[in-house]
């Protein structure tokens, strides 16, 4: 193995501890900031949609499908269906788009 690797290895959980250590040593009190408190609310919400939307797109022989998917859930999720609802509806949109497109 490289002796880069070890390296590259230490510095990336020196950085992964640090990140989680510090606002534990750091930040002793409640935050009373309305701004960072609603920041910090939202970051899991906003990590997950970055992580997600590229995959929803690309995830099918065509992103004219997965855009239609994409649609679809949003329309049926923001009428308050069910996970399972929209989960089964983007399915059928997906499969019915790749067999007429």
């Amino acid at each position: 193995m490289n002796d880069n690797v070890w390296l590259y290895i230490l510095v990336m959980a020196l950085v992964t501890y640090v990140i989680r250590a510090l606002p534990l040593t750091l930040i002793r009190r409640p935050i009373k900031n309305r701004f960072l408190r609603s920041f910090l609310f939202y970051v899991p919400y906003v990590t997950l949609a970055v992580m997600t939307f590229p995959d929803i797109l690309h995830a099918t022989n065509s992103v004219w499908s997965g855009l239609l998917a994409l649609i679809a859930g949003v329309a049926l999720a923001w009428s308050g269906q069910s996970l399972l609802t929209v989960s089964v509806a983007c399915c059928a949109t997906v499969l019915i788009s790749e067999f007429f497109l």
